[in-house]
């Protein structure tokens, strides 16, 4: 979590702060650091269908985990976590683990935000970035009518190698310790059924998540999200 007054001394700097009006984005030019996600459009045209993503997954190598299809999204006592890989892993099946036969979609943003940023002053950001990952209500009534079903195969959570570049830009306590970013690999599988039919469709994702962890908080807490593809390597 940027402290407001270390941040706004390191773009006075470094001149790296992009502002889009009417959106909460940061981006981080030197190291391409990427808060903003696709736009609403894209992303509700991609939820739109029950078998939607249509990009066939590269292989990855790895240990993997939610092969199988979930029975159930998780709620957010299963997110909650001290260790940030073990948080990551909870928040990216949250994010993408979901049922329009079993689930309403408000459900889906409320288990989120109970593991949010607890001062509140990313919770607008991050609110943009989950519009992009769930679909809006229009797009989850159409899904609906094909039982359409969602969840994810996480391959490898990592820390990415140019958040410590961007950590080693910042100057002291512009950063609240204890925070840290982790980009997750994984599968996304799609099911549902078409002219009563069984569909499904998987592909391959990559986002980073950003959190605070202890020593600041005991628990982690979710900041903001990358774009989906547009993860930190």
């Amino acid at each position: 979590m940027l402290n407001p007054r270390g941040l706004r001394s390191w773009i006075s700097a470094h001149r790296a702060l992009s502002i889009l009006i009417g959106t909460l984005i940061l981006v981080l030019v030197a190291v391409g650091l990427r808060l903003t996600p696709p736009s609403t459009t894209d992303a509700t045209h991609a939820a739109a269908s029950p078998a939607a993503p249509s990009t066939a997954p590269n292989g990855v190598d790895g240990p993997t985990d939610g092969a199988m299809e979930p029975t159930a999204a998780a709620d957010a006592a299963t997110i909650q976590a001290t260790d940030p890989d073990v948080f990551a892993r909870s928040v990216a099946k949250a994010l993408f683990t979901w049922d329009t036969t079993n689930s309403n979609l408000p459900d889906l943003t409320e288990q989120l935000l109970v593991v949010a940023d607890p001062t509140g002053e990313e919770t607008p950001g991050l609110l943009l970035d989950l519009r992009t990952y769930l679909p809006i209500s229009k797009a989850w009534t159409h899904l609906a009518q094909y039982q359409t079903r969602q969840w994810l195969e996480v391959t490898d959570v990592v820390e990415p190698a140019t958040w410590h570049d961007a950590l080693a830009q910042a100057p002291d306590g512009a950063v609240v310790e204890g925070t840290t970013a982790r980009t997750v690999t994984a599968i996304r599988h799609r099911a549902g059924t078409w002219d009563s039919a069984a569909v499904s469709a998987s592909s391959q994702t990559q986002f980073t998540i950003f959190m605070v962890c202890a020593p600041a908080y005991e628990q982690c807490h979710l900041l903001r999200l990358s774009a989906s593809d547009a993860a930190l390597l």
